[in-house]
Order: structure tokens, then C-alpha cells, then sequence
């Protein structure tokens, strides 16, 4: 009898032991464990982290961060770390977390447009995803990857065709540059290449082009006009004389990028630069910007006119005066000189 009690007691220990741990088991992985107040958060994990980082980020999200160490023990999470970027959702519980972190890697939208250099483009991008900007210059400037693909020095940037994209966070420098060259070939359809043809330009010289209409005026409608200027001096073997080349040039010379030049003078033009288009004819070796598609499209469906000069439009801002003639141009070109004048504009 009193071996029986024993027994009994003995059952309804375990049974009480089997609750708790089954109720700690089930609290451990089902039970509600954030404590954020927004819908959710997004943790960055970097290639090469251990969990002691990803530890380190889930800590202030997280109601009882001990638990969760014990389940991704259990899950062998903490030796299966996974970079990329992953959402945390108010409410979820330590499984339903792992879960996400171990296989939800949620891709970032990545955009860019308009930079002048190659290392201005690697730090727009290394801003948005976890390649750094000197992995990416390395990358974008690759000797061997240039020529393979027939890019060199010059015309690297107009591989990077300005929109937004889709990329995991966690991209390497190498496979972004591989995915935007797969971008750059789908851009350049049967169609714009034709086009490009009957101009008699290549996709590249398409791009330079492009880069001189894009600095030229910020009015997406008067580009088209614009490029039509240039391929008829082109056409004509005419110097394509154009200011943001200089501007260009000016800015290599002293590596300074950043400078704001307003106004283009006459001893300006003497620089000895192949991309002085005052003082060397036909197209610079390579783009002056990264023009946008607009800019691009408007090249290859120039507009169609006897137009050889353009200057500002002082009455018009924004937009152009165009002339057939020098003399036109040069009366045009009067009223802008006096009108920077009173501005007291020098540089």
C-alpha cells in the first residue's frame, strides 16, 4: 500500500513535470515574443555575421531574448546564420522569427540616377544594399569584366542604366555589376539599336550623346530638340561645341566633382581635353553623366529640324532659343550675355 502511494506520487510528479515543460516548450516557441509597438521591423544581416550579431539586433525587439537563444539552439539556427533582410512581425513568436530570418530574405527596391563618376555611383548604391562602395568601385572598374563585356575607363558608368531595381540587401559587388550588365543588354532592345544604327552611332556613343542632352536642359520634353541639334552637327562635321563638355573637362582636371560651375568662359574652352568639344570635333571619349532614359530615348528619336545653336531662353527659363544661323544664334546669344551680366554672375 504504502509502495503504492509512492508509485502514484511518483506519476503525478512526472505528469506535473511533463506539463511544465511541455507548457515551457510551447511558450518557448508559440507565444507572442516582441515588443515593438510598430506592425514590424526589419533586421540587416551582413554576409559574414555570426548569431551573436543577429543576437545583438534581436535584443531590443524581443520580450525574452533567453528563450529565443534556447530555441535556435534547438533549430541549429545559430550555426546557420543567412545574410539578407528579414521582417519581424508584431506578435510573432520565437518559431514563427527563425522561421522568417532562416529563409524570408526580403529583397530591397535599389534606385540611382544622375551621378557624374563611377565612385559617386558606389556610394549611392552602398547606401542601399550591403556591398560596400570600394568592393563596388573594384567591381565596376574591373579591367578584364570591361573589356569582356566592350566597355573600358570611359564609358563604365553608361552601363548603369538609371531606374530601380530589385536586388536581395545581401547582393555581392560582382553579382550586382553581372545583373546590371544583364539590364543594360535588355535595355538595349533590337529596336533602339536599329535606331541607333540609322544614326550611325553605337549603343555607347548613343549614351555619350545622351549625357551632353541630359546636362543640357532638365526639360524632358525640349531633349528630343536638343539631340537634334547635335546629330546635325554631327551630320555636318561641325564641332559640337557644348558647355557641359567643358564643364566636364574642367571638373577631371582638378578630380573635383562637387564644384558648381555656372558659366563657361572663354579661356575655358582652351583646355586641352579630349572632352572639350569646343576644341576637339565629334563625340568625348566616354559619357560626361549618367543621362536618364529619357534623355537616351530622346537621342535616338531626335527631333528632326534644320536647328545647328541653341542658347538659354532668358524670357523662358528652363527651356532654349534655337537658331539656324550663326548670326541668329549670335543675336540669341546677346540677350543671354546680358542678362548673366546683370546677375553678376562670373563662374
Amino acid at each position: 500500500m504504502y509502495i503504492k502511494k509512492i508509485l502514484l506520487a511518483i506519476v503525478f510528479i512526472g505528469l506535473a513535470v511533463a506539463a511544465y515543460f511541455a507548457y515551457y516548450v510551447y511558450d518557448t516557441m508559440f507565444s507572442p515574443n516582441t515588443k515593438f509597438n510598430n506592425d514590424s521591423a526589419y533586421i540587416y544581416i551582413k554576409s559574414t555575421d555570426t548569431y551573436n550579431d543577429v543576437r545583438k539586433q534581436l535584443e531590443p525587439l524581443l520580450l525574452d531574448i533567453d528563450k529565443f537563444d534556447a530555441l535556435a539552439e534547438q533549430k541549429k539556427y545559430v550555426n546557420n546564420i543567412k545574410g539578407g533582410r528579414y521582417v519581424i512581425n508584431k506578435g510573432m513568436s520565437n518559431n514563427d522569427i527563425i522561421n522568417s530570418i532562416r529563409s524570408n530574405n526580403i529583397p530591397v527596391k535599389v534606385s540611382f540616377n544622375n551621378q557624374e563618376t563611377i565612385a559617386k555611383l558606389a556610394g549611392r548604391i552602398a547606401s542601399q544594399i550591403e556591398a560596400d562602395s570600394i568592393s563596388l568601385i573594384k567591381a565596376m572598374e574591373d579591367k578584364v569584366f570591361l573589356s569582356e563585356n566592350s566597355f573600358k575607363e570611359e564609358t563604365a558608368l553608361g552601363m548603369y542604366i538609371p531606374n530601380s531595381y530589385e536586388f536581395f540587401w545581401n547582393t555581392s559587388a560582382e553579382k550586382f555589376t553581372n545583373r546590371m550588365l544583364k539590364e543594360y543588354n535588355r535595355f538595349w532592345s533590337d529596336a533602339r539599336l536599329e535606331k541607333a544604327k540609322a544614326i550611325g552611332l553605337s549603343d555607347s556613343e548613343v549614351i555619350a550623346l545622351a549625357s551632353i542632352v541630359q546636362k543640357e536642359t532638365a526639360k524632358v520634353d525640349e531633349r528630343p530638340r536638343v539631340a537634334g541639334v547635335y546629330v546635325n552637327r554631327l551630320k555636318k562635321r561641325m564641332p559640337l561645341q557644348a558647355d557641359p563638355t567643358v564643364i566636364y573637362a574642367l571638373k577631371k582636371k582638378t578630380g573635383d566633382f562637387s564644384q558648381t560651375i555656372k558659366r563657361v568662359l572663354y579661356k575655358d574652352l582652351e583646355i586641352d581635353s579630349p572632352y572639350n568639344t569646343y576644341k576637339y570635333a565629334g563625340l568625348p571619349p566616354g559619357l560626361i553623366a549618367m543621362p536618364d532614359v529619357s534623355s537616351i530615348d530622346a537621342v535616338l528619336n531626335y527631333e528632326k529640324h534644320s536647328y545647328y545653336y541653341f542658347v538659354v531662353n532668358v524670357e523662358n527659363f528652363g527651356y532654349h532659343k534655337f537658331a539656324k544661323t550663326l548670326s541668329q544664334h549670335n543675336r540669341n546669344k546677346q540677350e543671354y550675355i546680358r542678362w548673366i551680366n546683370n546677375k553678376g554672375i562670373r563662374r
